[in-house]
């Protein structure tokens, strides 16, 4: 499965949701399959569009909070799953797109290419609803059911290694997060 399949199929429920991603090539791809003020692209901070997301859905329990994570950013972070497991907001979903390398910075291998297993990782942190999922029809129906739940998920899904040409967005990112910032703002809670 391509990532930006992935987020093609389940973009038209993206926005009734706030979302982040973490930076590099989920981010420019999110932003090219169309940019929504409720996007946020967390660049610059690998390993912490969890944490923000977090931050995020605690702090608006009215609102669903997708994040959009990487294996190397995820493994640069592990602690955030035992914090995410710790505080568990219902309504924050957690997907990790695990390509086993880290592509936006030179397609070295992650510690996934040899086994080591996110969702494992998350179910023994204490997250209570984990998954991993490596065709595109299953990743859809995980998603909906996800949001479905009200319970806080992560979900892994197996990509292949391939990417845009340019793992930059064009937003400029303080125009993201003013931008970002005043959608949280507008919406009533």
């Amino acid at each position: 499965m391509l990532r930006i399949d992935a987020m093609r199929a389940i973009y038209p429920q993206l926005e009734q949701c706030v979302v982040v991603t973490i930076m590099g090539a989920v981010s420019a791809e999110l932003q090219s399959l169309g940019h929504q003020p409720n996007f946020f692209y967390l660049q610059h901070a690998m390993g912490l569009a969890s944490s923000l997301g977090l931050g995020i859905a605690l702090s608006r329990p009215e609102l669903k909070v997708v994040v959009f994570d990487g294996d190397g950013s995820i493994l640069m972070n592990l602690g955030a799953l035992t914090t995410l497991a710790r505080y568990r907001p219902p309504n924050l979903l957690h997907i990790v797109f695990d390509n086993e390398s880290l592509l936006s910075v030179g397609g070295f291998p992650t510690a996934t290419a040899t086994g080591s297993d996110i969702a494992g990782m998350a179910t023994a942190a204490g997250i209570p609803r984990t998954a991993t999922l490596r065709d595109l029809d299953a990743f859809v129906s995980a998603f909906g059911a996800a949001l479905a739940a009200h319970e806080m998920t992560t979900m892994v899904a197996k990509v292949e290694a391939k990417g845009p040409p340019v793992f930059l967005t064009d937003l400029p990112m303080l125009e993201n997060r003013f931008q970002f910032a005043r959608h949280l703002k507008s919406l009533k809670g």
